[in-house]
């Protein structure tokens, strides 16, 4: 008996679904651009659970007749394409004639649709079966819902990921349709509330709508015709850059591609702008004469083949490059736009809106805040009038709250602060061993404390000193017994503040300061998923943020105790990694910034310091000689007795 079975219609089904239906937003994918190709001018998108629940794409295209309705759940049925010269001459975004029977092996589906001047119909499938059409109530154009995706494939199902990455994927391929479709109108739906919504009045108006209206003047808009090929659309000018790559969308044709041949083109001709982890924002639309393209690479189609990638390669950089250069040619190819098309969402982008929610005093004019210079001119104004007010001697603030046992009153017979540990040892020792206690918490309180003690030996340790004097007002010394330390006084400091901020950060104490004028970002979907899933962490280290309107959100907090940091680069490094961390890791974020902070805030080698300065730097050291600053440059360097006699040659 033979051993080649040919496969049923379900099994190659399910095998196709692996590759056109992988998630729920490859579902999206698939039937938007149905109704793209039908011609709607209206698409309306509905999910809930990330679209595991339910997808609903509403058109108000051709429609489907009566009779086609069940062929076209049929796997390899389609009305694009009739012959074989047709592959070579594709015009529309779908072809193959597989997304509507992949679906339906995997989902529970529904079709409505009417033609122009005719009643409606309506089909049910459930997995592997098709129903029969049914007279419906519904206008012309076509309804798809698909309810429970991989409800008979339990496998396929667990590989899902959560509710928000799912959703946040959708968002990102419906963004990508408004943008690549800027005369259609699109209304976007999560769990019943709108989050996306474009008028079909032209690119501008949905670069807008998608990224906000202070993108376009940071940009280029360009139209030129080079080699066959036309490019058209957005650049960023040489100076605005995006934290991560998910601003940069290249259209084909009327296609979303992710091509690396007009992706390299594009990034070399920023590089001389670009500096580390900065992207450049570009939406393009290129169209070429479609026998030099292959567009049936991949079920997908997110890829294409092109006959000659030097000639794409070259004449994508040339023209970028001539662009941000500022050559002679450069005229030829820009578009002169000075018109902002204006946000219609559910929020006001008016400066006077912006600050007059965060101001408690009513008598404040708002001449100043009419527009986005005064705005600027205000927060100079401000900060040069902090910056005349500061000091240049070095502020011991923070050292003054610091309270030393009795013993440590002065400088002649200071000692470590090791009393207030000894005590509670004492007291817990009496608790666990002395009352016959065998309590696992106790123990391992006691073990934690065991371990503090051993460490705390570890320490050098006095009961006297003699302090020598400052060299060159950056080296403190100290005499003791046969040794002589020198303690680096802005290293030392460095590295107390910096373990007092990572403390409080930590624990989420950092205390917070209200902005003068908050920091307002606008996000596209990946970085509004990421920044939600990660708010807790944002206000441990010491940041209030906001929802401001859809996409927007406000920073009216920043930490205290980092007052030199700047909040647009804060948020443009933490979301320049949007697609690779899991969660905001506090060590990988903060310790750069804190480590920052404390150094331009600790005394200075050349500083020099009074006798009670001293004193109570060398309080807070607490014998931690060992400790390096957060640079990693040691805080104390130890000579022995004998080291010295053997640099005078009194020792061999």
């Amino acid at each position: 008996m033979g051993k080649i079975n040919i496969l049923s219609d379900d099994i190659c089904n399910r095998i196709a679904a692996g590759e056109v239906i992988d998630r729920p937003y490859s579902v999206v994918k698939e039937l938007v651009e149905n109704s793209i190709d039908a011609g709607a001018n209206d698409i309306e998108i509905h999910i809930e659970r990330g679209g595991k629940q339910l997808i609903k794409v509403c058109d108000n295209g051709c429609g489907i007749e009566k009779d086609d309705m069940r062929a076209a759940f049929f796997a390899h049925a389609t009305s694009k394409i009739s012959c074989l010269e047709d592959i070579d001459d594709i015009k529309t975004l779908g072809f193959r004639g597989e997304a509507l029977a992949t679906i339906a092996s995997v989902a529970q589906v529904e079709l409505l649709s009417a033609i122009d001047g005719a009643d409606g119909n309506k089909l049910e499938c459930d997995g592997e079966f098709i129903g029969k059409t049914q007279p419906a109530v519904c206008q012309k154009g076509t309804q798809i819902v698909v309810r429970n995706l991989f409800f008979n494939t339990p496998v396929r199902y667990k590989f899902m990921r959560t509710d928000k990455k799912e959703e946040g994927d959708i968002t990102n391929i419906v963004t990508r349709f408004i943008l690549g479709n800027p005369k259609i109108s699109f209304r976007y739906y999560i769990d019943g509330k709108i989050s996306l919504q474009s008028y079909g009045g032209g690119l501008e108006e949905a670069i807008a709508q998608d990224y906000g209206a202070n993108v376009l003047p940071n940009c280029f808009k360009i139209d030129v015709v080079r080699n066959d090929l036309h490019i058209s659309g957005f650049i960023g000018n040489q100076n605005f850059f995006k934290p991560n790559k998910t601003y940069q969308s290249v259209f084909l044709n009327g296609r979303y591609i992710v091509n690396p041949v007009i992706a390299g083109a594009i990034t070399n001709a920023y590089m001389p702008y670009a500096m580390k982890r900065q992207y450049a924002f570009y939406v393009l639309n290129i169209d070429m004469p479609r026998e030099i393209v292959d567009v049936n690479v991949h079920p997908n189609k997110a890829d294409v083949r092109f006959v000659d990638n030097a000639l794409i390669y070259g004449t994508v950089y040339k023209v970028l490059s001539s662009i941000l250069d500022g050559t002679a040619k450069a005229a030829e190819y820009v578009v002169e736009n000075k018109v902002v098309p204006e946000i219609q969402s559910t929020f006001s982008a008016n400066p006077n809106h912006v600050y007059s929610e965060f101001t408690d005093d009513k008598n404040v004019k708002d001449d100043n805040f009419n527009d986005v210079e005064g705005i600027e001119k205000f927060v100079k104004s401000a900060k040069k009038e902090t910056q005349e007010k500061k000091e240049d001697k070095p502020d011991f603030s923070y050292l003054e709250n610091y309270e030393a046992p009795p013993q440590a009153l002065g400088r002649k017979d200071l000692i470590p602060n090791r009393y207030f540990e000894d005590e509670e040892l004492k007291k817990n020792r009496v608790m666990v061993f002395g009352a016959g206690h065998k309590d696992e918490a106790l123990s391992e309180q006691l073990a934690a404390i065991e371990e503090k003690r051993k460490a705390r030996q570890a320490q050098i340790e006095f009961n006297t000193y003699k302090f020598r004097g400052a060299l060159f007002n950056t080296y403190l010394v100290y005499e003791y017994r046969d040794d002589i330390y020198l303690i680096d006084q802005h290293a030392a400091h460095e590295r107390l503040i910096y373990d007092e901020i990572c403390a409080k950060s930590k624990v989420g104490k950092l205390p917070k300061q209200l902005m003068l004028v908050p920091y307002i970002f606008t996000v596209n979907a990946e970085e509004q998923e990421f920044i939600e899933k990660n708010m807790e962490a944002i206000w441990r280290m010491g940041f209030r943020v906001e929802p401001f309107g859809m996409k927007s959100y406000r920073v009216a907090e920043v930490p205290a105790d980092l007052p030199d940091l700047d909040a647009k680069a804060f948020f443009d490094d933490i979301l320049s990694n949007v697609g690779e961390w899991k969660k905001l890791d506090y060590n990988e974020i903060m310790k750069d910034k804190i480590a920052q902070t404390a150094c331009k805030h600790a005394i200075k080698g050349g500083d020099r310091l009074t006798d009670s300065e001293i004193d109570k730097l060398f309080v807070m050291l607490d014998g931690n000689f060992g400790l390096k600053c957060p640079h990693g440059r040691p805080i104390c360097v130890k000579i022995s007795r004998s080291e010295l006699e053997k640099m005078f040659k009194r020792k061999v």
